[in-house]
């Protein structure tokens, strides 16, 4: 056996087309996890699709300082509107981020997804990969423990190509997440895998060059067996307007609806599942 993969589809929530896109492909057995928005105008339209997915689809919370708006007072005073992530990974860097107005809006990102499904997340990350940030992971630390459910970690972020942004998102906070979530002893993956520059790309290409990479390492690493691919299925149809990935978005839809995805999974040996499971906290 060559390891175990989930995918897991972000953006659940982002819009009508989208959250339908993502719910289409989990309940056809595409993905194994599907991390939801839930601070924009569409969330509570599109929560109830995911009652209909199968019980093995994990849904997760997938925190959001980047887009719409704050859920929580206390975040909503310093923040009319999110900061740009350029402006968010300075200030993260340079420790200035409001961590105690934070932590109330996960907590407020956390209700909101409690009250809309009727259940706790299955597993906590964040948009744009914010949970990994100096003044945010240490609150979604907190509420992962005492949640007991896992964490989407960025430390080891698996090729081939794009190196620069690979290493960027490690740097930003993901090595620091990774060691945080072992000392803990936090359910994480081992590497992840899905990044690239949303441009005019051949999806498949580069799936196969992410199965290619996760096999050689497993084999390689055999503590390194459990891996995540985050991937952006979206549609035609009613999108955002103003979504920067849309084009994107709708090849990686059509690739993972299609046969050529099943063989490619096939012939690569990977198990796909969703590894992690509730503990009696959560």
């Amino acid at each position: 056996m060559n390891g175990t993969l989930a995918l897991c589809a972000d953006d659940f929530g982002l819009d009508r087309a989208t959250s339908m896109t993502i719910a289409g492909l989990a309940a056809a057995g595409r993905l194994q996890a599907v991390s939801c928005l839930v601070n924009l105008a569409c969330w509570r339209d599109c929560a109830p699709l995911l009652a209909a997915l199968p019980a093995g689809v994990a849904r997760g919370l997938h925190f959001n300082l980047t887009e719409g708006a704050p859920l929580s007072a206390a975040l909503g005073r310093v923040w009319r509107a999110p900061p740009p992530l350029a402006r968010l990974l300075g200030a993260a860097a340079f420790g200035r981020l409001p961590g105690a107005a934070i932590a109330a809006e996960l907590d407020a990102q956390w209700r909101a997804f409690v009250d809309a499904t009727g259940r706790p997340p299955d597993f906590v990350d964040g948009h744009q990969h914010v949970h990994a940030l100096r003044g945010v992971r240490g609150a979604v630390l907190r509420r992962a423990a005492a949640a007991g459910v896992p964490v989407r970690s960025t430390g080891h972020v698996v090729g081939p190509g794009f190196a620069f942004k690979r290493r960027v998102i490690e740097a930003c906070g993901g090595r620091a997440l990774a060691r945080a979530l072992a000392a803990q002893g936090t359910a994480h993956n081992a590497v992840l895998v899905g990044v690239y520059d949303f441009g005019a790309r051949d999806y498949r290409a580069l799936m196969r060059g992410w199965l290619a990479a996760l096999v050689a390492r497993s084999s390689e690493r055999p503590s390194e067996r459990v891996a995540l691919l985050f991937c952006h299925p979206g549609a035609n149809g009613d999108a955002s307007p103003h979504d920067a990935i849309a084009s994107a978005r709708r090849a990686e839809a059509a690739y993972l609806g299609s046969a050529a995805f099943a063989d490619d999974l096939a012939q690569s040996g990977l198990t796909t599942a969703w590894p992690w499971r509730r503990s009696s906290a959560g």
